[in-house]
């Protein structure tokens, strides 16, 4: 399979499981290509063209040719220096390993992070909140994550591939998608009445059993096992952690239980102020599912699969 193969793969994925509604994500792109169509021709060099096609700024090929055939790839959540080097170790041991295949975003993909933000707009929009309610409390999130992401020294990880030899790529929003509407849909299947109910629950998945070995499986972060879970929304998608001003808007719109990954102090003391329950289901665990759900794909089509930082490997071929 070759490596923009394996790119055009985790896009669709990605726009398929969307927790926004389909215009939403073609609103996306449409606006990319306006806004392309509208540069002097100079300026067009400038632009990231994958932009067009692909509606996730976190998710680029940052290494190797799209037309390189890829036999074998090492995944994980975060692939930083020392998983390269560990890559480079595994190869000389006579594994074959083409890819490093990266969760978090690396180079030009963390530098744009902050522009799938713009996801949770409409995200909040489809939960109940007015647009412009929505694009209010997340203008200021937005500018906060995309400043403190001008310091970083993003191309650090890349360059060590380059100079190894590997092909390179992170799939992050994709990926969230994935096991965004994996959880929401097997949520809404079980209907759970409790939280207690819904960690019972949350725990029978592979990924988030194996994480209770580690200690960094599922727990009711506010409410008690006793409560009633009312409207459940999985919230794991769109970068990173949103606007603290959301939990207020959530309850007015008629949420009453969020599930997620992990969730700061800050936005802890908002959602308890706010009443709305919260199960962390666990950053790597669901991280993992994601992951998984994508690298099946690839297993079907022959290429060897190694894991490592932190990714929980169970196929679900």
């Amino acid at each position: 399979m070759k490596l923009g193969d394996i790119y055009q793969l985790a896009v669709k994925l990605g726009m398929e499981n969307d927790p926004r509604d389909k215009e939403m994500v073609e609103r996306t792109l449409r606006l990319a290509k306006e806004e392309f169509q509208e540069l002097k021709e100079e300026k067009k060099k400038e632009f990231d063209q994958d932009k067009l096609d692909n509606p996730y700024a976190d998710t680029r090929i940052l290494a190797g040719k799209k037309d390189q055939e890829i036999n074998g790839i090492l995944a994980g959540i975060d692939m930083e220096v020392g998983e390269i080097l560990l890559a480079d170790r595994l190869r000389e041991k006579g594994q074959v390993i083409d890819l490093i295949l990266s969760h978090h975003p690396e180079g030009k993909a963390l530098a744009r992070l902050s522009e799938v933000m713009k996801l949770q707009e409409d995200l909040l929009s489809k939960w109940g909140l007015p647009i412009s309610v929505a694009e209010g409390i997340m203008t200021k999130r937005i500018k906060e994550v995309d400043q403190g992401l001008w310091p970083i020294n993003h191309n650090r990880v890349v360059d060590a591939a380059k100079l190894l030899g590997f092909a390179f790529m992170s799939t992050h929003t994709p990926t969230d998608n994935l096991v965004t509407t994996f959880l929401q849909k097997y949520i809404d299947e079980k209907k759970p009445e409790t939280l207690k109910d819904v960690v019972e629950a949350i725990k029978v998945i592979p990924e988030f059993s194996q994480a209770l070995e580690t200690n960094a499986g599922p727990k009711i972060l506010l409410g008690t096992e006793k409560r009633r879970t009312g409207k459940i929304v999985v919230d794991m998608t769109g970068g990173t952690s949103g606007s603290e001003e959301a939990y207020a808007k959530l309850s007015q719109a008629g949420i009453s239980t969020l599930i997620v990954m992990h969730m700061g102090e800050k936005h802890r003391k908002l959602a308890e102020e706010n009443n709305i329950n919260v199960i962390v289901a666990g950053h790597m665990a669901s991280d993992s599912l994601g992951m998984n759900l994508l690298l099946d794909k690839l297993e079907v089509r022959g290429i060897e699969i190694f894991t490592c930082s932190g990714l929980i490997r169970v196929s679900r071929n």
